[in-house]
């Protein structure tokens, strides 16, 4: 079932459906359509000339025919850069997207997104200036796209150039204080390490409102008690192993 605009983002695929095709590219997010998955997650990092591209690490080691760091790289250097490292010759000539093709792809097939803003050595606030005028200029991501990030003051800079669009606080370990992170910035949501979640934070958070997404969980018994007691979603490399599990199929489709 397509979800509406107003879907919570139950079953999102990491990096798009990365078990099925590279993470973070154009085919990940067909995957997770032929899939029947409608939100991914996604990572946005910047070239040195400040290109956004969907990457998640500094270098382009591991997932790329490049290496070296992301900020030694212009937009001119892209035609050049495949992302389809390690997945075989169906996807040699993957390319490497950026924040633009990836955000008009998703805006064809009216997908919902978590857009994860990596910082890496970037000046505070410059990925999120080049973010807020790619979702400024696509008017369907004020509902359909929530930005995460685990750096809160770069979430805080996005919040100043965006006072309502949709963001989640990202922790490994929510810190004591977690609500009041969120609170000053404004967040719908907190995601967190799915091995961090407990039924206390789930329950307080549920109490003051904050929607709570787990990562990057592939066992769906690990987190069946916690789906009874209020988790708003799940973030996953392989959507189908929720989508074929009894206890899932219809939350995940709700």
């Amino acid at each position: 079932m397509r979800p509406n605009v107003d879907d919570p983002g139950r079953l999102i695929a990491h990096r798009g459906a990365s078990r099925a095709a590279p993470e973070n590219t154009l085919s990940a997010v067909a995957a997770a359509a032929a899939q029947g998955v409608w939100w991914i997650e996604f990572d946005v990092s910047l070239l040195g000339d400040g290109t956004p591209v969907i990457h998640h690490d500094e270098t382009l080691d591991r997932c790329t025919t490049w290496t070296g760091s992301i900020a030694s790289l212009e937009a001119g250097d892209l035609p050049g850069i495949f992302a389809g490292r390690g997945h075989g010759p169906a996807f040699a000539s993957e390319p490497l997207p950026t924040l633009d093709q990836m955000l008009d792809l998703l805006g064809s097939l009216d997908f919902h997104a978590n857009l994860e803003i990596k910082r890496h050595d970037q000046p505070l606030g410059a990925v999120s200036e080049k973010v807020a005028k790619a979702l400024v200029a696509r008017p369907w991501t004020q509902r359909g796209i929530i930005v995460s990030s685990f750096d809160l003051d770069e979430l805080a800079a996005l919040r100043r150039l965006m006072p309502n669009q949709p963001i989640a606080g990202l922790w490994t370990r929510p810190p004591p204080d977690w609500r009041a992170h969120l609170d000053a910035l404004n967040a719908a949501a907190l995601h967190l390490n799915f091995r961090e979640i407990s039924r206390s934070l789930l329950a307080e958070a549920a109490s003051f409102g904050f929607d709570v997404r787990v990562y990057t969980i592939n066992e769906p018994r690990v987190m069946v008690a916690f789906r009874e007691l209020g988790l708003t979603g799940v973030i996953t490399d392989h959507p189908p192993l929720f989508q074929e599990d009894q206890d899932w199929a219809d939350w995940s489709e709700s």
